[in-house]
């Protein structure tokens, strides 16, 4: 089974913010209509999830650290 595990970018509201917003690194908006990214998630099809974080970057190597735990045959590791 394939295990997949989105980034997802979230407005302060807690609204999703949508693929098509750009950011630029610190989270602030280079689309007119985004208030900007206030913080980004990860969920694994296996459940195991990623508490919101600012940093993107931080998010996604939790992400690739978590993947690459299923594709070494290791058990899940706990949420952080």
């Amino acid at each position: 089974m394939a295990y997949r595990a989105p980034l997802t970018n979230h407005h302060a509201d807690g609204t999703l913010c949508p693929a098509d917003h750009k950011h630029t690194s610190s989270g602030k908006p280079l689309h007119t209509d985004c208030p900007g990214r206030a913080y980004t998630r990860t969920v694994c099809s296996c459940g195991w999830k990623k508490k919101e974080e600012s940093g993107k970057g931080y998010v996604n190597e939790c992400r690739k650290r978590h993947l690459a735990s299923h594709a070494e045959g290791q058990n899940a590791p706990s949420a952080v």
